[in-house]
């Protein structure tokens, strides 16, 4: 059975998300055609893997959390409708926040002044793969998301 997740990232200055899902696939688009990047992710046993534009995402379930990396950055996120996490690195990473109501999901992604909200309807989908997808969607179109620090 397909299934839509659709919102928005940012608020007016922000970005689109239209993904759909089908089974365990999630397939679909972050921003608009000229600015914006494909979503490919596959629900596994151990986690969630794919792509969004060119970069990898793998991230897998460990004592209840997921852990992995998003293109260069980590991802930690706990929950199921109610999510937390983190993004990043800790000096230059962004918390992230996200409450499931029915098929509604709003969150935030890092502070308030500087972060950027987001409001998705989920469909039947869970908080915690639309709070994946508004994640994805952010390093994909955010510059500061994916840029990374040199050791």
């Amino acid at each position: 059975m397909e299934d839509l997740i659709k919102g928005r990232l940012g608020g007016a200055d922000g970005y689109d998300i239209r993904c759909t899902i089908d089974g365990d696939t999630i397939k679909g688009r972050a921003g608009g055609k000229l600015h914006g990047k494909d979503i490919n992710l596959e629900i596994t046993e151990r986690g969630v893997q794919g792509s969004v534009g060119a970069d990898p995402v793998k991230i897998e379930l460990d004592d209840g959390e997921l852990r992995g990396n998003v293109g260069a950055q980590k991802l930690t996120l706990r929950g199921v409708d109610r999510v937390t996490g983190f993004m990043g690195e800790p000096i230059i990473g962004w918390n992230v926040v996200a409450q499931q109501n029915g098929e509604r999901l709003t969150g935030q992604l890092g502070s308030t002044v500087l972060g950027r909200p987001f409001d998705l309807e989920l469909g039947s989908a869970p908080g915690w793969v639309g709070t994946l997808v508004a994640v994805v969607a952010f390093y994909a179109l955010e510059p500061r998301a994916n840029i990374t620090t040199s050791r």
